[in-house]
Parts: structure tokens; sequence; C-alpha cells
């Protein structure tokens, strides 16, 4: 399975940045995001289905995740950007994801991942 993340930038505060993550294939999938010196955090999901989303709470109402199958890509629209949004964002692709409980934010529930792409938010 390969994904390729795109579409980072800087951007100021208010801003907004669409990400994209083409996969080899159809999978539940998922964005997490890094800084430096802490742990990668869940940012949203999207089953395989497309039924299935769920956000973390600091982007809920900001960012949206979205699936074109046609394409085997996934998009995170992100608006009204803040300085704390600053990381890299990885996609990530899951075979086996049970969305009943909360597995989904952990990144040990994802079995590929992409290489990352850099969102940087000015104040």
């Amino acid at each position: 399975v390969q994904l390729q993340a795109s579409g980072g930038g800087l951007v100021q505060t208010g801003g907004s940045l669409r990400l994209s993550c083409a996969a080899s294939g159809r999978y539940h999938m998922a964005w997490f995001r890094q800084v430096p010196g802490k742990e990668r955090e869940f940012v949203t999901t999207i089953s395989a289905s497309g039924t299935g989303i769920f956000y973390a709470d600091s982007v809920k109402g900001r960012f949206t995740i979205s699936r074109d199958d046609a394409k085997n890509t996934v998009y995170l629209q992100l608006n009204n950007l803040k300085p704390e949004d600053t990381a890299v964002y990885y996609c990530a692709a899951g075979t086996k994801l049970d969305y009943r409980g909360t597995y989904y934010r952990y990144a040990a529930s994802y079995d590929y991942w992409g290489q990352g792409t850099q969102v940087t938010v000015s104040s």
C-alpha cells in the first residue's frame, strides 16, 4: 500500500488549506499530526464505506474529511486555521478497523502511513 500526502503549506491564522492523500486502494483512512517532541495526535478518520467519520474535539467544526473513491483519494479541508494547528500531517490507512469502539484514535490501529506534509500557521 502506498500513500502520498500533499497540500501542506504556510498560511496565516484564519486561513485554509486542503490536504490530499492518494492511496493505492480503498481503506479506512485517517489523518494524524505531530509536532516535535510530542506523540502523533489523532485528527480525523473516515471509514472505507464513508459512513463512519470522527474528529478530534480540537478540530471539530473547522476540519472536514472526505473521500473520492474513484480516485482512491482522501481529502482534509482545514478551515479557520490556528497557530496550534501547526504540525506535520500524516495520512494513514487501516485494513481492519472496528469503528464501534474508539480504536480509530490510536496510531497503532493503522497499517500504513504516508510521508507527511507540513502545515504551518502563522499568527
